[in-house]
């Protein structure tokens, strides 16, 4: 009774295989939690559509077509609206941790079971980030790597002590979306204030320097 008063999660899909892209769609359907708006089989299909219906969350291949789901996590990502993202791919390789590095909230093995790829964007949808095991050594050694070139902006403009307004002015952009990225600043430095996310800028310019 409780999943059907509460809201549904608005979800667009994209994959290059249609096979995929089907059973993904009825996956999601038949689930209560959430509310299928779309579906793509290209990057820019999906950029188009969520420019002008906005969905919470979007599930989508890391090797869409032709921009690639990093380019659209990127482009997206200056949007009010942005919808956090889920990347299903293939559980080999490094794809888990540059999903995480291009700024996805959540990433599914297409080789698990599809139950979690459901959890998972539930999850996502309530502001988690949920990611298999990663090797996060790899990105300590300068989580400064993983901020998109906006964030970076951001951190470079926090540490000469910016107000989020003028944050704003200085890049921009809306307040709101300032908030947006200070929130990812923070939680990829490890950091939980703009205070420690200066000290942080500023270590790592000092160890850089050292080097």
């Amino acid at each position: 009774m409780s999943d059907q008063l509460s809201p549904s999660i608005d979800i667009m899909l994209a994959d290059s295989n249609p096979l995929v892209l089907t059973a993904m769609s009825e996956l999601f359907d038949r689930d209560p939690r959430f509310s299928l708006v779309a579906t793509s089989a290209t990057a820019e299909g999906f950029l188009g559509t969520v420019m002008r219906v906005p969905v919470q969350v979007g599930v989508v291949d890391w090797h869409l077509p032709v921009l690639g789901a990093a380019t659209l996590i990127e482009v997206l990502r200056e949007q009010e609206n942005a919808p956090r993202f889920v990347v299903y791919g293939d559980a080999g390789g490094d794809m888990a941790r540059l999903a995480m590095q291009a700024g996805a909230a959540g990433f599914v093995a297409r080789s698990g079971a599809v139950e979690g790829l459901l959890d998972t964007c539930a999850e996502v949808a309530a502001g988690k980030m949920v990611f298999p095991f990663i090797d996060v050594r790899q990105m300590q050694q300068d989580p400064i790597h993983s901020l998109s070139r906006k964030e970076r902006a951001m951190l470079e403009a926090l540490a000469k002590g910016l107000s989020n307004r003028e944050l704003a002015k200085e890049l921009q952009i809306s307040t709101n979306t300032v908030k947006f990225h200070l929130s990812n600043v923070y939680e990829k430095l490890s950091v939980k204030n703009r205070t420690q996310a200066i000290a942080y800028f500023y270590s790592s310019q000092f160890t850089g320097g050292q080097k």
